[in-house]
């Protein structure tokens, strides 16, 4: 070790992991934007494998010496929502507030730790109307018909998609294609114009809402600045929803790359379907937790790549038991960790999060390592 004036200047390892193959180097905290909910009805298996993977990502980085800062959303201002609280004969605000109580009590029954930030799209009203304003001036987003429009088509080719492909996608996800104020059916609403049966609040262009897309764009800024280091959310917000998010933020900021990285959780199947209300497939997460403990749950979720869909069936929750009576048993032996085994636990999590090989690692060789990785993964 070099020697100066005396003193012995040692050089700690940098702090970082491999999330989606990309390589993130950290000094003490790592900026974690997390799409949360949609607050209009409950909590099921595909909502809960998102947030405990981006739980684990925490925790993870918590263990590496990299303190998480994690903004989870919440989308109180939605389309859907609006259509939910009408049928509930309810406002749409109220109506949120009782379901996003529900999802939090949802959340802590399952040990994911609240995020450090949680804004509600409805309190960020006119910091959309900001950004909207912003990208008017840099020419990526025009005004018609009482909205402002962002232009969608480079956004859809940045995602590696052909027009048809994008268009069923953002028609899917309620982006609106034929809205003939648009000039491209891939353009989206930053802010749209008012209409009946949904909340508005005036503004420059006349009376309207926020768009999904710049909701989030709008909320993640407000938090993070013009960039975060790991944006996180379900496969399935991969298009549109995450690509138009950065694209708006890049263009109102002028900041590039948005997002460092990306860990888009599996989808989760039900006889190859993807979960979904309207599919009729729904595994509540509160009946999961009423027959099985949340640890037990956890690791269901956690025993696989993260990025890799899966297939539920009740049986995978005995095979989740036996596994965690297995890393229990070894946590309940009394020898001390070996500094290469807990080095080697640290390595293979910050490797993509490689939880199967951390767990064989920890049943192996128990006491300290395990009981190390039952904490990190929320499993004690």
């Amino acid at each position: 070790m070099p020697e100066t004036g005396g003193m012995t200047r040692t050089h700690p390892a940098a702090a970082g992991a491999m999330i989606a193959g990309q390589h993130l180097e950290l000094l003490d905290r790592a900026r974690i934007y997390a799409c949360g909910i949609t607050p209009y009805d409950v909590t099921h298996l595909g909502h809960a494998a998102t947030f405990v993977w981006i739980d684990a990502l925490a925790q993870t980085l918590r263990l590496l010496g990299v303190e998480p800062d994690v903004c989870r959303n919440v989308t109180d201002v939605d389309d859907v929502l609006d259509a939910a609280a009408g049928r509930a004969g309810a406002s749409y605000d109220s109506f949120a507030a009782i379901q996003q109580f529900q999802f939090d009590r949802d959340m802590t029954a399952l040990r994911v730790r609240s995020p450090e930030h949680e804004p509600r799209a409805h309190r960020y009203v006119l910091q959309v109307m900001r950004l909207a304003a912003g990208l008017l001036d840099t020419g990526t987003a025009y005004e018609s018909a009482g909205g402002v429009y962002f232009r969608g088509r480079e956004v859809a080719a940045r995602a590696g998609l052909d027009a048809p492909e994008a268009l069923l996608l953002s028609g899917e996800y309620g982006g609106r294609p034929d809205d003939p104020a648009k000039e491209d059916p891939l353009d989206v609403a930053v802010w749209q114009a008012s209409e009946p049966g949904h909340p508005a609040w005036e503004s420059p262009w006349g009376p309207g809402r926020p768009g999904w897309h710049a909701e989030c764009a709008a909320m993640a800024m407000s938090v993070f600045g013009p960039a975060v280091d790991v944006h996180a959310g379900g496969a399935d917000l991969r298009f549109p929803h995450h690509a138009y998010h950065a694209a708006m933020a890049e263009a109102f900021t002028g900041v590039r790359p948005y997002a460092r990285t990306w860990l888009h959780a599996g989808t989760v199947t039900v006889d190859g379907a993807k979960m979904a209300k309207s599919a009729h497939n729904l595994v509540l997460l509160e009946d999961l937790l009423a027959s099985h403990p949340a640890a037990v749950v956890r690791v269901m979720i956690l025993d696989r790549p993260w990025a890799a869909s899966w297939d539920y069936r009740p049986e995978l929750l005995d095979s989740a038991a036996n596994r965690l009576d297995s890393l229990y048993q070894a946590a309940g032996r009394n020898q001390a960790g070996q500094p290469a085994t807990a080095t080697e636990l640290r390595r293979l999590l910050a490797d993509d999060l490689g939880v199967p090989a951390a767990l064989d690692l920890a049943i192996e060789a128990g006491g300290d390592v395990a009981r190390t990785l039952a904490v990190t993964l929320g499993l004690a």
